[in-house]
């Protein structure tokens, strides 16, 4: 699973997400892209989950990009414990996206496969997408 190898400090405050992407909203490497249409935070798992979808529907054929990573930790507190007494331990790693984020990018397969893959990574995740195409979208 992704996650920092160190970090400057070991808790972040929550904050909200604001504003549009600035970067990361263009096709860079692939053909065929996923971008994310609403604000949100998405986990390791989730992020891992949606490149395995990726790979198995491809069959390992072509070439898949991911475009963010977990870098902010979630920390959570155990259940029934009472109020009070600190900020819980760092429970996993998400990446914040704002909207018009690319997340994945696929390349070197046709495009019913393509589409088909980018969909099912869309599935595993809890953010409204979309489907960018090199050559037809004027996003690009």
């Amino acid at each position: 699973m992704l996650a920092p190898k160190k970090s400057k400090f070991r808790k972040q405050q929550k904050r909200r997400i604001k504003g549009q992407a600035g970067r990361g909203n263009r096709l860079a490497f692939g053909e065929y892209g996923l971008m994310v249409i609403e604000p949100g935070r998405l986990t390791a798992r989730q992020i891992e989950a949606g490149r395995i979808a990726l790979t198995r529907k491809t069959k390992r054929g072509g070439q898949v990009w991911i475009k963010v990573f977990p870098d902010t930790p979630v920390s959570k507190k155990p259940a029934e414990v009472r109020m009070g007494s600190g900020k819980g331990a760092v429970d996993h790693y998400a990446a914040k996206v704002r909207p018009g984020r690319v997340l994945y990018e696929i390349g070197g397969i046709e495009k019913e496969t393509a589409v088909e893959a980018l969909k099912l990574a869309a599935a595993k995740l809890p953010l409204k997408t979309r489907l960018l195409v090199k050559d037809l979208d004027p996003w690009i």
